[in-house]
């Protein structure tokens, strides 16, 4: 199978052109006419995942591995270690990132994992209606999302309306319409302005809230794609903090 056909059914459920401009999603490794034996879905590359993947695969990942453009490619940083064993082993890399947080992973998670109902989307902020105490909502999120140690900002005792962004959100909290928004990596500042514009806040972990995109992927692909056509479509999950 050549890396076009899957691109071309990823831009179908996903579109590319909905990234952001600071974004880098799509084929980062490879060639459109190159054919691969079988896909790996995973949040992130490193080199222990990268050394369980065969020759000829085609890996999809939810950050891209090149952000910003190199100027040099000479082995010593996390990007250029992982591209020279991606070519060593002739391994194609797409990367599906803020298209696929629009169009997907944030309602997913909200209304499949959380189980909120959703009201209303815009981008990358879902909102939903909870009516519920502060402490009673962030005990539920903590335990839906297997959190050991949550951080939170308690501005209110009672909540109406929760806004969620997965993965980092906080550059978004200017333009939450809620009394609490859930997101992650959560920094001191962060919290700091969220008291002072009255929005309480759960820290729902980044690796935590996306680490969905790996077997939601699997499922929407396994579903579009004929019998036979590829030997395997495997969902990989790493946390880098375990």
């Amino acid at each position: 199978m050549k890396i076009k056909e899957i691109y071309t059914l990823l831009d179908e459920l996903s579109p590319f052109e909905l990234q952001e401009k600071w974004d880098n999603s799509g084929l980062l490794v490879g060639n459109m006419e190159d054919e691969f034996n079988n896909i790996y879905i995973c949040l992130d590359l490193d080199m222990d995942v990268l050394n369980g993947i065969p020759s000829n695969s085609l890996v999809i990942t939810h950050h891209p591995l090149i952000f910003s453009p190199l100027k040099s490619v000479n082995f010593d940083s996390y990007a250029t270690k992982i591209l020279k064993e991606l070519i060593k082993k002739d391994i194609a890399l797409i990367s599906m990132h803020t298209n696929f947080d629009k169009t997907h992973l944030n309602r997913y998670v909200a209304k499949e994992v959380l189980g909120l109902e959703l009201e209303e989307s815009e981008d990358f902020i879902c909102y939903a209606k909870v009516d519920r105490a502060f402490d009673e909502f962030a005990k539920n999120i903590a335990k839906k999302l297997n959190l050991k140690f949550p951080k939170t900002v308690k501005c209110k005792e009672h909540i109406d309306r929760v806004a969620l962004t997965t993965g980092s959100g906080m550059s978004l909290l200017p333009f939450i319409k809620a009394d609490c928004f859930l997101t992650g990596d959560i920094k001191y500042h962060d919290a700091m302005e969220a008291k002072l514009r009255e929005v309480s806040l759960i820290d729902i972990d980044h690796y935590e809230s996306e680490k969905f995109f790996s077997p939601l992927l699997t499922e929407l692909l396994s579903k579009n794609l004929k019998k036979n056509q590829l030997n395997d479509i495997i969902p990989l999950l790493k946390n880098p903090f375990s």
